[in-house]
């Protein structure tokens, strides 16, 4: 019998990681945080975008990749979590796609070490910030066309990833669609997230009344760029209950998710909202 009873308040940590070149160093660096995570009472764990490693060969992403049967950080990460018996976000590792590219996706880990969701990151991250940084992601990874809804004996958890935090539909039709949690693993550049990484997601939890759950790598990539840190947990009136800061280690927090529902009905918008033409 494989159903478990679980409340609607559970702990949840976000690991702020530092990019690494490799599959073993990011593995064992998530690994050391999960394990100060869960000392710290956490009941779910979250990490960054491309935690399995993360470079970059002029504007373009070269992580490491590899088919998702045989990929060592997915394999290490699920077996972490079934012998931990807690579930995993795992915010996205590279993994064998179509025509000679790369898929940027996300995973759910239930507390069996059991895949429960995949997403495909579809808003892939190709802008030019300055003469000097410029990123074209699309040249590399394949973009998914897909939204996620992942069920939790919890709740319902909305996956997206990185850039589309900047694209507000995919938001509210995951919360249209039940979701009480908002995903959004990243790689934030230090650049774009000085500028705009709390705003996005504090607007993102209040449009939808949704907690938002952010972990964002920390520091230097090799190859060029530097991830901005501050992973976030954000309750759905649009308050931050934790940063991480510009550090490497891990926050957690307390959630409820029937604060979701308050709030839902307090400011009601997902039923207000109207279809409109011009």
């Amino acid at each position: 019998m494989r159903k478990k009873n679980y409340k609607r308040q559970f702990n949840v940590a976000c690991l702020q990681i530092s990019p690494k070149a490799n599959f073993k160093s990011s593995l064992d660096e998530a690994i050391c945080h999960a394990e100060n995570a869960i000392e710290a009472g956490a009941d779910m764990l979250t990490l960054p975008e491309y935690c399995g490693g993360l470079k970059t060969e002029g504007y373009s992403f070269s992580p490491p990749f590899s088919p998702e049967e045989s990929h060592p950080v997915l394999k290490g990460l699920k077996e972490f979590a079934r012998n931990k018996k807690k579930f995993i976000l795992i915010g996205s590792i590279a993994i064998s796609g179509p025509d000679e590219k790369i898929l940027n996706r996300s995973y759910i880990i239930d507390d069996y070490g059991s895949i429960i969701s995949r997403y495909d990151k579809i808003h892939l991250f190709d802008i030019k910030l300055s003469e000097r940084e410029s990123y074209l992601e699309s040249k590399t990874v394949h973009g998914g066309n897909k939204a996620v809804i992942s069920k939790t004996s919890w709740g319902c958890i909305g996956h997206t990833i990185c850039y589309d935090l900047r694209f507000p539909n995919l938001f509210r039709e995951l919360s249209k669609k039940g979701a009480e949690i908002l995903f959004v693993p990243a790689a934030f550049t230090k650049k774009t997230g000085k500028a705009h990484w709390h705003v996005l997601n504090r607007a993102r939890a209040i449009e939808n009344g949704a907690f938002v759950i952010a972990p964002c790598s920390i520091g230097k990539i090799e190859g060029g760029g530097e991830c901005y840190g501050h992973s976030l947990i954000i309750n759905p009136w649009g308050e931050i209950l934790a940063d991480g800061g510009t550090s490497p280690g891990f926050i957690n927090v307390n959630i409820n998710l029937e604060e979701v529902n308050m709030t839902r009905i307090r400011i009601p918008s997902l039923n207000n909202d109207k279809p409109f033409g011009f």
